[in-house]
């Protein structure tokens, strides 16, 4: 998209959302059924308080605005948005400095002025007076003119998502890149099996009961009963368990976050619309423990030598997940809530890239631990969201929809998130930006999923993957207990 579609004083006061359901992924390689679109809303940022007022922690570099805006315009181009907007934003840059040169230069002279005030006499002291009264207001003007032109090119750059990184591939959500497979889909067929689906195993197993989910909040809402609730304990418990093995320290943190937090790990942007808002209390439900990892450290520089800082947090996670009607309708697989063993790391921004392969590999190893056959894809530049600069996704097999399924994701965020949570550390050259990172280590709804439907038995038991069987008693496998078992 080369040019903006609408002009500098829009977009001032809207927005654009995007809406995209992933769902891809076949025995052949990866297919998807995508509902892309766009719309235009009203802007809801929080204004801005404490040390994060100032506008450079909230969005891209600004220095790499003005010196390198081609880079920044490319980066725009590959995800699909304005790339005018970077020359609107050059512009409001310009009328910024231009507003607080002015307000400084009015401010210099009413502070010379008072010197001379105390020193004139007569018809001299009259004409400064009036001069004085005359720049008082001139003065208050300016500050006013400047903070608005100021909060204006805030609103402008908090619209630029943060730069792609080097050698993601070019494209929409259908462009990923297809990086490994791992593991052979079961063939039911020679076993003699028609595989059920999670659904049916569900109930069989007495672990699972929709219709009451639905009776109680609606739809896509759902009860882990008996074995579904021990299973997903079990999962929990192996989840810490890897992430303390791998130096992770363990939150348990809030699942309700101020505005400050949701904008500042990037959430009221693109995906404003998948959030659940609490209006009279003014707090956001987390979709992800992502966000209160992320703003744990908000406004706060960290010790260089304790980096980097590994966090996993276990919450609900809560989406309304706007733009995927009539998509995975039956079961469990997309739902309004589910629960999250999430991982975070800060660290120095010459340690992302290698903090991002370590996230991707431990991804890997808890779902080759659950013996679920699995790709790792990387997404493209316009499927990144606003945050990431690059992003893997794991998708496990699904074999009632003969098709690879997202499971697990893990986004490098270099240094965006911590410019609008003024997340610093000390370098040499003094304090600056420290680098984010996040990945799923089990989004327990959908890995329930993968479990059911890939270690089912022809009587509608389920085999448990060894490294859970501690976690369940030394079971090796759930049995059914509802009807028909």
């Amino acid at each position: 998209m080369d040019h903006h579609p609408i002009g500098a004083a829009r977009l001032l006061g809207f927005r654009p959302v995007r809406s995209a359901a992933r769902a891809r992924a076949s025995a052949g390689g990866v297919t998807e059924e995508s509902a892309n679109g766009c719309h235009w809303s009203a802007p809801t940022y929080p204004k801005p308080t404490g040390a994060t007022a100032r506008y450079a922690d909230w969005v891209i570099d600004v220095k790499v605005l003005r010196s390198d805006p081609g880079l920044v315009r490319a980066s725009q181009r590959a995800r699909g948005e304005s790339v005018s907007l970077v020359d609107d934003l050059l512009a409001a840059d310009e009328t910024r400095r231009n507003a607080i040169a002015r307000y400084e230069e009015l401010r210099a002279e009413q502070k010379e002025l008072g010197k001379h005030v105390a020193k004139a006499s007569g018809e001299q002291r009259q004409a400064l007076l009036e001069r004085t009264k005359e720049l008082a207001d001139l003065v208050k003007k300016a500050d006013g003119e400047r903070a608005e032109v100021a909060a204006a090119f805030d609103q402008m750059l908090k619209l630029v998502g943060n730069l792609v990184a080097d050698g993601v591939p070019q494209g929409g959500e259908d462009d990923y890149a297809l990086l490994e497979t791992h593991g052979q889909p079961r063939d039911f067929d020679a076993e003699g099996i028609v595989p059920k689906d999670h659904v049916e195993l569900g109930q069989l197993l007495g672990a699972i009961d929709i219709e009451r989910g639905a009776k109680v909040s609606g739809s896509r809402f759902y009860y882990l009963t008996g074995q579904g609730a021990e299973l997903e304990l079990a999962l929990i418990n192996f989840a810490m368990s890897v992430a303390l093995r791998n130096g992770f320290t363990p939150i348990l943190p809030p699942a309700l976050v101020k505005p400050h937090a949701m904008e500042g790990t990037g959430f009221l942007g693109q995906a404003a619309q998948d959030v659940y808002h609490l209006v009279e209390d003014d707090l956001y439900l987390v979709g992800t423990a992502e966000v209160p990892l992320a703003a744990y450290h908000a406004d706060e520089i960290l010790d260089p030598a304790a980096l980097p800082l590994r966090y996993a947090g276990y919450s609900p996670s809560y989406r309304r997940e706007a733009g995927s009607h009539g998509k995975d309708t039956r079961g469990i697989f997309r739902v309004h809530w589910f629960d999250k063993v999430e991982m975070f790391v800060f660290c120095a921004p010459e340690d992302a890239d290698a903090e991002h392969q370590k996230l991707l590999a431990w991804e890997k190893e808890f779902i080759a631990d659950l013996e679920i056959p699995f790709q790792v894809l990387e997404l493209a530049s316009g499927d990144l969201g606003l945050s990431a600069a690059r992003k893997y996704d794991c998708y496990g097999w699904l074999p009632t929809q003969q098709r690879y399924r997202e499971i697990t994701s893990t986004s490098n965020c270099t240094e965006f998130q911590a410019r609008r949570l003024n997340i610093r550390t000390r370098f040499p050259g003094g304090p600056g930006p420290v680098a984010t990172l996040n990945g799923t280590l089990c989004a327990m709804a959908r890995t329930i999923v993968m479990i059911l439907e890939n270690h089912q038995q022809a009587d509608g038991s389920v085999r448990i993957p060894k490294v859970l069987r501690p976690y369940l008693g030394g079971r090796d496998y759930l049995r059914p207990v509802g009807p028909g078992a």
